[in-house]
């Protein structure tokens, strides 16, 4: 079968369909075909890049960096992945999504020059964020690794600093099963001599390992930089800088303030060669945004939306539901992935939803509803299967209807689990409002 011609007159979604489409596998874990194209488009990267990776937190770290560094005055360039309602959310440029023209100029730039080099979709993406960054004078990209590390597609760029997160499992097919093997990959974001900031408090021992053998500059959460807070404000810690009295970040969770330690360690690992004031890290935190990590919805009842799609991430969730105070009732919408630990994540929730709405996942990784509610009802306590109500639905959005309809003012409803369940969600409280 032959594929379409496309060009710059072509809309966004035929080119986003002529990506799925281009490479025979969707994960094709190489760095040699994006690395080759790389090479033909000319990439030179004439920006300094902070790349972040990890389980979970990425795209936290990734916000309160591009909040601040906005706020200091510079030019930035954001690259996350996936996206959940909108593909241009992947790429930001000066804290704007880039616009459907500016996308498209990339991927004919990009499809014209590869030749018979296929690329798989993220590879894809890839270039073309670092292709529009290159031609936006952007004065710093900050970079979020898709998966793993070691040959994920952004790893192509020798980054300023690497900031490795949270490791946990997570796509163990592809990154393998254990804490140490994961670590290892991710790892592979780190460079000689430059800073390597990582944000676990327990570090697997194959990345201080890796660190040392590359003569990384490894900075450790706990060692040498850390955190401390009260109930009104919090303080970092780092080798040669300490910032005090800090406002707490607007991103909600237990777990932002390591994240947020993480993004001021790798600002003040690179402060020879960026200059970032404090009032530029009060503001930055104090405006940060980024839909669907604890999101509350303003209402009654309170919607909150988070995208946790792994026991870890699930685990911090459930630690912040526990937080929130006393509701009636709590209704939880949940759709996840096939190749996620679905039992791992659900069981973190046992005992404290009343109804749960699980919901039908689309694309071919997708989980059907009617699976993921009998999983869950095999996981209920014996006392909880004759109150605890367990239902499915083909899609996200009746799934939370079906919540909102039950629900009343006073209980809460959580929508959580994969992108592609909060995302559609999001969608339509958006087209609400």
């Amino acid at each position: 079968m032959s594929l379409p011609v496309l060009d710059q007159s072509s809309s966004l979604d035929q080119w986003l369909g002529y990506l799925e489409t281009l490479h025979p596998k969707a994960i094709d874990m190489s760095l040699d075909r994006v690395r080759a194209v790389a090479g033909k488009l000319g990439l030179t990267y004439p920006f300094k890049v902070i790349m972040v990776g990890g389980t979970n937190g990425k795209g936290s770290t990734c916000a309160m960096l591009e909040a601040i560094l906005l706020s200091a005055g510079y030019h930035v360039g954001m690259y996350t992945s996936p996206h959940l309602i909108h593909y241009n959310e992947r790429i930001r440029v000066n804290g704007e999504i880039a616009s459907d023209a500016q996308i498209i100029q990339q991927f004919d730039t990009i499809n014209r020059v590869r030749g018979d080099i296929s690329l798989t979709y993220f590879e894809f993406s890839t270039l073309a964020a670092l292709l529009l960054y290159e031609h936006s004078g952007i004065d710093i990209a900050v970079l979020e690794v898709g998966m793993g590390g070691r040959l994920d597609a952004v790893n192509i760029v020798d980054a300023d600093c690497s900031v490795v997160t949270s490791i946990d499992i997570d796509h163990a097919e592809w990154l393998g099963d254990t804490r140490e093997k994961i670590g290892f990959e991710k790892a592979h974001i780190f460079r000689p001599g430059r800073p390597a900031i990582c944000a676990d408090p327990r570090p697997p021992e194959s990345v201080v390992a890796y660190a040392h053998e590359i003569g990384a500059d490894l900075w450790v959460s706990g060692k040498d930089f850390n955190y401390s807070g009260d109930r009104q404000q919090w303080a970092y810690g780092g080798r040669g800088r300490r910032r005090a009295g800090m406002s707490y970040p607007a991103l909600r969770g237990a777990n932002q303030l390591l994240n947020a330690a993480a993004a001021l360690a790798a600002l003040e690992s690179l402060e020879d060669r960026l200059v970032v004031p404090q009032q530029a890290i009060r503001v930055g935190l104090s405006l940060v945004t980024l839909p669907g990590r604890l999101q509350t919805v303003p209402g009654r009842p309170l919607i909150i939306l988070d995208v946790a799609h792994n026991p870890h991430a699930a685990a911090a969730l459930a630690q912040n539901m526990e937080g929130m105070g006393f509701y009636p009732e709590t209704h939880v919408v949940v759709g996840m992935l096939r190749d996620k630990d679905v039992k791992g994540v659900v069981s973190q929730f046992m005992g404290q939803v009343d109804h749960w709405y699980c919901a039908t996942t689309a694309g071919p990784r997708g989980l059907d509803g009617s699976e993921l509610a009998a999983l869950v009802n095999d996981l209920l306590p014996p006392a909880d299967k004759e109150v605890v109500t367990v239902a499915s639905f083909d899609n996200p959005v009746r799934a939370f209807a079906e919540a909102r309809e039950q629900a009343s003012g006073n209980d809460r409803i959580l929508v959580f689990g994969s992108f592609s369940t909060v995302g559609p969600v999001l969608k339509e409280l958006r087209l609400k409002d």
